[in-house]
């Protein structure tokens, strides 16, 4: 192979692969930006990140109550 056109394939192969890194760099940052807002969002909500399981649960519970105490406040007949 033509010494010339195996570098200029290697350059391409690189600028290419640099161009993915960025890209990732880029998605990373805004991953690490939304999680530090989901994370300041949840201390205004008061909650703990590794409780945010159980709020959720706490939280579905109610709805599922609060529902059954909805429908049972409507007449039958309509």
């Amino acid at each position: 192979m033509d010494p010339e056109k195996e570098i200029r394939e290697l350059k391409e192969k690189i600028d290419k692969a640099k161009a993915i890194k960025y890209r990732a760099e880029a998605k990373l940052e805004e991953l690490q930006r939304q999680k530090q807002d989901l994370l300041v969002e949840l201390q205004k909500l008061n909650v703990k990140p590794e409780e945010l399981d159980k709020e959720i649960e706490k939280l579905s519970k109610e709805i599922e109550e609060l529902l059954s105490k909805a429908k049972s406040l409507i007449p039958e007949n309509l």
